[in-house]
């Protein structure tokens, strides 16, 4: 299977892509990109530090996600998986919200009840993010098929790893989606490990693409470095999918340059070496040469992005350490609209237990 593609490794164009995509939009591709990678750093950083307990970072990766984000309308349906910051800040999550869920603070939608990574919006139309691999998928299924029952003009795209076509989540829904011609982009984020499994270990097909043969719809192998290419792809699926001509499964084909998470260590399953050969194909290098040999970003203007984006970045964080923890009493919330009595009689005995605890140490 050819690969799409629009910008060699050095950003230079090989080929003109499919749409028109406007200046404004590509600077905000560009912007964004930068937001994630800085988000990243920081983050990883926070953790190691002992500011937040966890963290999955998505270096490499930018363009995979930013570029099928920016190819969906605002009334599409995002299926987050954990892997994917730059897919809801392009759709407009906030970065204090979503720094308040790495911490879990008072600010944090999800109460901090989610481990962090796992945010969501339901006013933005992003689904809130589970561990278990692959669950997302016949979720999103069921929501674009929801949408053509109520005959509604839009699509639903769902992200996930290579890891999670070798679960069977990921074939139920691929079937499902096929025989019913259901309006939903599957978008593998092929980033060639399962926390330490390489994909060879997954899968004997070519490509993960080919997989959608099985099923009767189209698959589409993209280079995942080059947002361009992941633009055309997606935008197309989502086209065919609004005229009722059913699944997308894109691969974009990318590679996960930092470990699974803050607590992988990816040194013990593969060489340097090879972690260096893909820096080469940096995604927001590509993209800055790109923007740079079109005149539409100067070394002075990208040089100011990149500090702006690092000032907010630390504002926000100082700004939400200052926020206290979410309260113990919030552990009742949200389950019954009525609180039964059984539950009311553990939340007035944990309320005491709290204030015997807090005189004791004044005393």
């Amino acid at each position: 299977m050819n690969m799409l593609q629009c910008l060699d490794d050095s950003g230079t164009i090989i080929r003109e892509p499919a749409y028109h995509i406007e200046d404004a939009i590509l600077l905000k591709q560009y912007k964004t990109m930068l937001l994630s990678r800085f988000v990243d750093d920081r983050m990883f950083k926070m953790q190691r530090q002992g500011r937040i307990g966890f963290y999955l970072s998505s270096t490499g990766e930018e363009a995979t996600y930013v570029g099928s984000a920016s190819a969906l309308e605002e009334r599409d349906w995002i299926f987050l998986c954990y892997r994917e910051p730059g897919a809801a800040f392009w759709r407009g999550l906030s970065l204090n919200f979503f720094v308040a869920q790495m911490m879990g603070n008072a600010n944090d939608l999800t109460k901090g009840r989610q481990m962090p990574n796992h945010y969501g919006a339901r006013a933005l139309k992003l689904s809130s993010i589970s561990s278990p691999v692959g669950t997302q998928i016949p979720q999103a299924v069921g929501c674009a098929w929801a949408s053509k029952i109520l005959k509604k003009d839009e699509t639903t795209l769902v992200y996930f790893g290579d890891g999670a076509t070798s679960q069977g989540d990921f074939h139920t829904a691929m079937n499902f989606a096929g025989v019913f011609k259901v309006p939903v982009i599957f978008l593998c984020r092929n980033n060639q490990f399962a926390i330490s499994v390489p994909l060879e270990h997954q899968t004997a097909a070519l490509t993960i693409a080919d997989k959608a043969v099985a099923y009767g719809f189209e698959g589409i192998l993209v280079d995942g470095n080059d947002v361009l290419a992941v633009y055309e792809a997606t935008r197309k699926a989502a086209e065919k999918a609004r005229n009722g001509e059913g699944p997308t499964l894109i691969e974009a084909l990318t590679y996960r340059r930092g470990a699974h998470s803050t607590s992988d260590d990816p040194r013990m399953y593969r060489k340097d070496e090879e972690v260096l050969k893909w820096e080469k194909r940096d995604p927001i290098q590509r993209m800055k040469n790109y923007l740079l040999g079109r005149n539409l970003l100067t070394e002075e203007e990208n040089a100011r992005f990149e500090k702006e984006i690092q000032e907010e970045i630390m504002s926000v964080i100082v700004m939400e350490e200052k926020i206290p923890t979410v309260p113990v009493s919030s552990l009742f919330d949200d389950v019954y609209a009525e609180l039964p009595s059984n539950l009311k009689n553990q939340k007035e005995y944990l309320m005491k237990v709290l204030q015997s605890s807090k005189n004791n140490s004044s005393k």
